[in-house]
């Protein structure tokens, strides 16, 4: 008989129901594609980013999204018209790009109150034998925590070429790289966080690092290795290197 596994649930968080995309950047290192194209509207294997996102969250039961602009940003407003499931509802930075942080607290009143996830716009992943959504969902209990972050193994994490980001200590809590020279994780731009942390903060811009640092000097920080593929889309090269292994057999 085949093996049942248990599907994650968590009776101490209400589901989420709310997601943001960040879609707001200027795409410097994706150039000159995004001369033209905002980066969340390159297809990769002839979908684009944000589709891909969306797709990804309507089909796990999210209702409402998130999507902030600024450069080129009536190329994104408009694209979203035509989306049904999830709802998407645009926060517009035109006037002043607020960074990762600042953009997600200007879109606060369309988030809701419990907790609700964020996305780079500029990444793949395929799941486990889970849903990845579902799995930050159970890792997160408001009474010990208020984030939570996907982490990518850093050898595994293709198109990506940096350091790394974190360890995890023997409870799950993510450990800054500091001074190493590399950390085991970097971090996968998938997170789930609750509404609360967003207090006594800078005006303006800020990012969201700033709210994971916080958290985590607060013990309250707690980081989810991801069971999957991985791909993080940053450059003009990484488009075709991403198509060809996101068309491997095994790609989940």
């Amino acid at each position: 008989m085949p093996i049942r596994l248990k599907q994650p649930t968590n009776p101490a968080c209400p589901r989420p129901h709310h997601a943001m995309i960040l879609c707001a950047g200027l795409g410097m290192r994706m150039r000159p594609l995004t001369l033209a194209t905002p980066k969340p509207l390159i297809q990769v294997a002839g979908e684009t980013l944000l589709d891909r996102h969306l797709d990804r969250l309507a089909e796990w039961g999210v209702d409402d999204a998130v999507v902030n602009i600024h450069h080129l940003g009536e190329q994104i407003a408009e694209h979203v018209k035509k989306r049904a499931k999830p709802r998407v509802a645009v926060s517009d930075e035109t006037d002043a790009l607020l960074d990762t942080g600042g953009g997600v607290a200007h879109a606060l009143p369309l988030l809701g109150a419990d907790p609700f996830f964020v996305l780079n716009s500029d990444v793949i992943w395929g799941d486990g034998p889970h849903a990845t959504f579902a799995r930050l969902w159970e890792a997160l209990d408001p009474a010990e925590a208020d984030i939570v972050l996907l982490l990518q193994a850093t050898a595994k994490a293709h198109g990506y070429d940096g350091p790394g980001d974190y360890a995890l200590d023997a409870d799950g809590r993510p450990v800054r790289r500091g001074e190493a020279r590399i950390a085991p994780y970097v971090f996968a731009g998938v997170s789930l966080i609750h509404p609360r942390v967003f207090v006594d903060l800078p005006e303006g811009a800020f990012s969201l690092n700033l709210l994971f640092d916080r958290a985590a000097e607060a013990g309250r920080l707690r980081g989810l290795q991801h069971d999957g593929a991985w791909y993080h889309v940053g450059t003009p090269e990484a488009i075709p290197a991403t198509e060809r292994l996101i068309r491997l057999p095994q790609y989940p």
